[in-house]
This record gives C-alpha cells, structure tokens and sequence, in this order.
C-alpha cells in the first residue's frame, strides 16, 4: 500500500472514531435523561434506599444531661430477609427489592427504683407503606399507647420496676431500592447485638462504611449472614446493596467510545496480513470495512429499545460480521477471508462483549494488544522491508 493510501485509509478509522464518539454522547444523554425520570417514577412505586435506625429509650432524671438518661437495648435480636426484584424501566433496569424485618430488643431499667422508660422506634422514611406492622410489648402493659410523631417514630412509656426488663417485638415488611441499611447511634456503645439476615442473591456487597459480617454461609439461592456485636462502642453500621445489573444503554454507550480501539487493531492486522499475502487494499476497502463496524454499533443501540440485551448483541455481531467478512470474501477470496473472520470475532465481538462484565475491559484491550503485537512480530519477523516497501509502492 503506497504511503498517501495508508495516510488516507488512517484519516477514515479517525473519521468513523468521530462518528463512534457522537453516537456513545447521544446514547450516554439519552441513558441520563431516562435513569433520572425512570428513578423518580421507581422511587414513587417501590420507595427509595431504606435505612433502620436502631430503637433507643430513656427516662427523666436530673442527675442526667438535660434531664434525660438514655438507655440503649440491653439485648437485639434482628431478622432481616432481603429478596432482590429489580424492575425495568426504559433501557434501566432499576435494583429494587422486597424486605422483610423483624427484632426483639430488650430495655432494662438500670436504677434500684421503678421508673417510667419511654422506648421508640424509629421508621424508615419514605417507605412504600409498612405491611403487617408490629409493635408491642411482653404483656401488653403500662401507660399510653404507640404514638408516630411527624418524624415516623413510635414512642411508648412504660412503668419498669427496678432492675426488670422488658422486650419490644416489632417488625414489618416493606420494599425499597438500591439499598437496604441498619444505623447504630454515633459514639454509643451497643451490647449483646445480633442480625441475621438471609438474602436470595449470590452477588452481595457491603455498603462503604458499613460492617462485614462474623459470619456467612451460601444457601442454593443466596446466603445467611450474621453480624454480632457483643459489647462495641461506635459500632460499624450494617448494610447491604442490591446485586449489580448490566443496563443497555451504558454499556452500548461504552462499546461505542472503545470501538475506534477495536477498529484501528483489525486494520493494522488485516492491512499487513494481506500485504505479507500480496493482497492490496485500498482506502475504499478500509472505508466499507469501517462502515461495517460502525453499523455493528449503530444496530446494537436500537435494537435494546426492542429485544433483550444479549439478544439484541447476537443480532448485531451476526450483521457485522457477514457485512465485514462478505464483503472482503469477495475483495480478496478466502484467502481474506482468513484473515478478517477471527480478527473480527476478537476485537469487535468479544472485546465488545467484555463490556458486560464488570473489570474485565481493560485485561482485555491488555491481552489483545500484547497477543496482536506477538502475532505480528511472529509473521514479520523474516520479512525483509526493503523489498516489502518497494513492492508494496508500486501498487
């Protein structure tokens, strides 16, 4: 290939680059606008990242701060059962799922005479609604009634005989999205605390911030795990994030800014492969080529608005390759095609596909920059250039 068509067929990679850029920030926008409006909609149906804050009790006394001793349970137990429901909505698909809480705490009055112990529990804000709500005590006595204030928490007094307890059974069943959360009360010092919590996903992750569990155990579904926190000041908060999803339109916004990378390494295979085989390629050939790249692209962003993801890159990589790979068959015969097939499975198909799995993008630009590189000094390392240069020149 003389030096002005290379130049040329050079000038059309970046060209298609720029075209793969305006696609990737029209994709990009277009995935904004829907998460923000789809999330508000979501957010309205199944209630937003829920967070349970541990209950907390005091009494009057002057010898305390402001007149208030706190007391914090002398014993938790906590059941929580998280079962992930993602729903989709436009090309997003939104990590929702269903909970179910459930906890003993036991309040015990500290001093040598009776005292009137106001318990609360707090309430997650901006719940979808609380479904089979439960909060009473033992045996159903002392003064007053729950009460939820403006701020969503339930207070109840109790008349507590000295150095007795009492246990508070409360739960109930609720939905939220993207993350379920338990918050202890800063700098207080939490005794005989324990979660279990029971989830149907394998994929778990801990919020940053959040506590890892003593222990944890796979089930066929998803895993047991538990929290224990036998006497802690400034206990770790407890948290869970719903398992990741692999949403359309970011990932079809991401291949598109990666493709010029896909597209410039089947050109310099494909350009000295064939040139090594004495079949020359013109600018016009890399000009299709490209377009068959980029059709691969354009024919996956709007093909998710109809069918699947998977389903919708099938079809995609399929019209790629039988553009590409036909069109080179019947530039340069089998002898071409040889070469444009398993280029372009590698570095359109499953580069492209790497995308859908999260860390593995770059190991794979990586490999295939190191294995293209090992592949071409191979093929050329007893090439003489001169020759080849001169051959090629008057073409």
């Amino acid at each position: 290939m003389k030096i002005i068509h290379l130049f040329f067929s050079l000038v059309i990679v970046g060209c298609t680059a720029v075209a793969w850029f305006v696609l990737g920030t029209v994709l990009s926008k277009r995935t904004e606008v829907a998460s923000a409006e789809m999330s508000e909609a979501v957010a309205g149906v199944w209630g937003p990242a829920l967070v349970q804050h541990h209950p907390t009790a005091w009494f009057d006394t002057p010898n305390a701060p402001n007149g208030r001793a706190v007391i914090q349970p002398s014993s938790s137990e906590v059941k929580v059962d998280l079962r992930s429901s993602p729903k989709l909505r436009g090309l997003i698909w939104h990590k929702t799922y269903d909970v179910a809480f459930a906890a003993d705490y036991v309040f015990s009055n500290p001093t040598k005479i009776p005292q009137t112990i106001y318990i609360s529990f707090p309430l997650p804000d901006s719940t979808a609604g609380l479904n089979g709500f439960e909060y009473r005590f033992d045996d159903e006595s002392g003064s007053g009634k729950a009460l939820a204030g403006d701020n969503k928490i339930m207070t109840r007094a109790i008349v507590l005989p000295a150095l007795q307890s009492v246990t508070l059974h409360t739960g109930y069943k609720t939905r939220g999205a993207d993350t379920w959360s338990y918050r202890f009360p800063n700098g207080s010092r939490i005794a005989n605390f324990r979660m279990n919590m029971e989830t149907d996903f394998q994929d778990i992750n801990f919020p940053v911030g959040t506590g890892s569990p003593s222990q944890r155990e796979t089930t066929d579904k998803g895993w047991k795990l538990m929290w224990e926190y036998p006497d802690v000041l400034g206990a770790p908060s407890i948290g869970m994030d719903m398992p990741k999803l692999v949403n359309a339109g970011p990932v079809a916004s991401r291949i598109a800014f990666f493709a010029p990378v896909s597209l410039l390494f089947f050109v310099v295979v494909l350009l000295l492969i064939a040139g090594l085989k004495e079949l020359h390629l013109h600018p016009m050939h890399v000009f299709f080529v490209s377009a068959g790249f980029f059709a691969f692209h354009l024919l996956f962003a709007y093909l998710v608005d109809l069918l699947p993801l998977y389903p919708s890159f099938a079809i995609a990589s399929v019209v790629s390759v039988l553009l590409v790979c036909g069109y080179l068959k019947a530039v340069g015969g089998n002898a071409l095609l040889r070469i444009a097939f398993p280029a372009q499975v590698i570095y359109l198909v499953l580069f492209s596909l790497s995308f859908f799995f999260d860390g593995l993008t770059g190991i794979t630009l990586t490999v295939c920059a190191v294995v293209t590189l090992a592949l071409l000094m191979f093929l050329t390392a007893k090439v003489d250039w001169r020759k080849f240069d001169r051959k090629t020149s008057e073409v």
